[in-house]
């Protein structure tokens, strides 16, 4: 029920910004065919995305692509057409209180008012480009941590992680393809995904047999997985069955001690309570069957309260989940809800690291930050 409150709002308020949006678009004075026209290709637009969620689920075709990959687009756009019409409201809220209706020209002048709209567009199509190019262009991101504890045989063990790779209609083949390449030419000891693997539900993942792909990366020491939210959104015992049949252990409330070299801890998502009915286990009853004088990693795929770890003697937290914003300025809004919204963090002698993502959730759209794998080398202070 709660599931169901909180998608009606969001369509809600989806629907209520197109609106506005709408209404600034007006500006153009279309009329006759023209503006027939105009309002059929932007309502088709603004339900493209929440019809091709609906189709992909009931009917997978080339349409439900299409309108996925159109209204994703669109999310993207969103957000800047709105950002700029707010900025103009303001101009003329400006102009109202101190009688200056020459502000940008709304109050006297038609073809300004269309000029501006007509930039806006400008302004937004160029954001939107660039930003679907940051999105195709991750990065290595490379990372030393340095411990005590010993792993045997390891001077330095070597580890790639990555998170929110959201595998779907939106995030295919070829960018997988393109991330088992990045993955296996660190030539990595170990393979860690801190959740989001896929995107919502993987019948489109199961259609094009990206887990041919999956399969193919190569870690001596295997590739470990955690659920994130969205497994749950797409249904997380078929994300899971599926991963396992393609090579990845998921590590679900529980650990693990590969080659019993060191510790992982695998966390169920913070939201299986709510999207699956599962009460997650705390940090201290999964850190009472470790091993403390093995060097630990926790994999949480939301980097909520990470006094936790630290109270637990974790070595070494791997969260994704924030996608620091994805799309500026949410980053602003992901560095007020986490403590670490991307990046590394030392708390006393715990380690951290949120990863911005490798893919995106929504508009395949990056501003202000890049997509990204990440590299550890974990070096240790004992002969192997």
């Amino acid at each position: 029920m709660a599931f169901v409150i909180f998608f009606s709002i969001v369509l809600t308020i989806y629907f209520l910004v197109n609106l506005y949006i709408y209404k600034h678009l007006l500006h153009f004075n279309l009329i006759g065919l023209q503006n027939v026209l105009f309002k059929i290709a932007f309502f088709t637009i603004v339900f493209a995305y929440p019809l091709g969620r609906v189709l992909e689920r009931a009917l997978p075709s080339l349409l439900s692509d299409l309108l996925v990959k159109m209204g994703s687009i669109w999310l993207g756009a969103m957000l800047y057409f709105t950002l700029f019409f707010l900025l103009i409201d303001l101009f003329r809220l400006i102009s109202w209180v101190f009688s200056s209706p020459n502000i940008l020209g709304f109050t006297v002048s038609k073809l300004l008012s269309s000029r501006v709209t007509f930039g806006i567009i400008g302004f937004v199509a160029i954001i939107i480009v660039a930003g679907y190019i940051n999105a195709l262009l991750p990065k290595v991101n490379r990372l030393s941590i340095n411990t005590t504890k010993s792993i045997s045989g390891y001077k330095t063990l070597r580890v790639a992680m990555a998170s929110d790779i959201h595998l779907g209609t939106v995030i295919s083949n070829g960018r997988l393809s393109r991330f088992v390449e990045m993955m296996n030419s660190q030539k990595p000891d170990i393979i860690l995904l801190a959740g989001d693997i896929f995107d919502e539900d993987i019948g489109p993942v199961i259609k094009r047999d990206m887990g041919s792909l999956i399969s193919k990366l190569k870690a001596p020491l295997g590739i470990y997985a955690v659920t994130g939210n969205h497994e749950y959104i797409g249904g997380v015992e078929p994300a899971v069955n599926y991963l396992t049949q393609h090579g990845v252990t998921v590590i679900r409330d529980s650990v693990i001690s590969p080659q019993n070299l060191f510790n992982i801890v695998g966390r169920e998502d913070r939201q299986s309570k709510i999207m699956g009915g599962y009460s997650r286990k705390s940090i201290t009853e999964l850190a009472s069957q470790i091993d403390k004088s093995k060097f630990t990693f926790l994999l949480d795929h939301q980097p909520y309260n990470l006094n936790e770890a630290v109270e637990n003697g974790i070595d070494f937290q791997l969260s994704g989940h924030t996608h620091h914003g994805q799309l500026w300025p949410f980053n602003f809004i992901t560095q007020a809800i986490f403590e670490v919204s991307r990046g590394y963090k030392k708390i006393e002698q715990t380690h951290f690291f949120v990863s911005t993502g490798f893919g995106s959730w929504g508009p395949p759209i990056r501003i202000g930050n890049r997509p990204e794998i990440v590299v550890f080398e974990i070096v240790t202070s004992e002969k192997p």
